[in-house]
This record gives C-alpha cells, structure tokens and sequence, in this order.
C-alpha cells in the first residue's frame, strides 16, 4: 500500500521528496504530489511546472492537484454533505465537470459558501478539514473530473500491481 507523507509547503514536500527519492531502494516508488497553485499550459509536465527535476527523477515522480486539492472535492459533492452534514449547501457548488480549471479562489469560495451553515463541523478550513474530507471522496468521481488525478491514480496503480 501506498504511504502518504503530508508535508506542508510546497518547498518543503519537494525537499522531502528529494531525500526520499536519493535514499529509496530500487523496488521503491517515490512520488511527489503538489498543488499547482494555477493553471497548468496545455502540455505541461508537473517537473517542467515546478522547474527542478532531481538526478533520475521520471516523469511519473512528479503529480499535481490543479489547481489545489480542494479542487477534487467539488468531484464529489455527496462525500462533502456526508462529511459536513447538516446544513451543507450543495447548492453554492460550481456544477462543473472540469474541476482542474476552477481558479483556487474560486474553489474555496465556493466550499466558504457550502459549508458556512455546517454544524458541528463548521465552515471548510484547510487544516481542520482538508485531509479528513480528501479520505472520503470517490476515487472515481475524482478522476473523471480531473485529468491530473487520474494520471496519479493511473501511476499509483501500475506501481501497485507491477505491471
């Protein structure tokens, strides 16, 4: 299974990757997983975004949340009613398919405006609720919003099941 390490800053989850991927044995996938922080240009690689690419790194090292991590969310409005509960407003969701091309701002408006009635979980805060709401979306929901999750999950896999 797949071991997930939260780590901050996009600065500071590419540090920890670097020192994970040079010291990783060859059986070990290493992967760097980031929020975009805008909108990725039409062929973009995620290295070639995010500027450095270390020694041996592949393509498929690197994977990115477009435009944030928040923006898989909106994939899948049932899990965020289920999570925020009474008073959530679907509502005020963007009823968009493409949730990669939501501008940042725009997506944590919009979870601002769902869940500002939510009781007892209160209204969407990053830290309080990011990683609680990401564990209960619907894999497949998610990818086919977003080209950029399915790429991960496509990865992800293959690493997986060694094919």
């Amino acid at each position: 299974m797949p071991r997930v390490v939260v780590s901050g800053s996009r600065a500071e989850a590419y540090k920890r990757f670097c020192t994970a991927f040079s010291s990783s044995a060859p059986d070990e996938f290493i992967c760097l997983l980031v929020d975009s922080e805008g909108p990725v240009p039409a062929g973009s690689s995620p290295w070639l975004l995010l500027g450095t690419r270390p020694p041996g790194a592949a393509d498929d090292n690197a994977h990115l949340m477009v435009q944030c991590m928040e923006a898989w969310f909106l994939a899948d409005a049932d899990a965020l009613e289920g999570y925020f509960g009474q008073g959530f407003r679907g509502s005020a969701l963007p009823n968009r398919t493409d949730v990669d091309n939501i501008p940042k701002r725009d997506v944590f408006a919009a979870l601002e405006r769902a869940t500002c009635a939510c009781a007892p979980k209160g209204q969407y805060k990053k830290g309080a609720h990011s990683f609680k709401v990401l564990a209960t979306l619907d894999p497949d929901k998610v990818a086919q919003a977003s080209p950029y999750a399915r790429r991960l999950f496509d990865t992800l896999k293959q690493k997986t099941q060694g094919t």
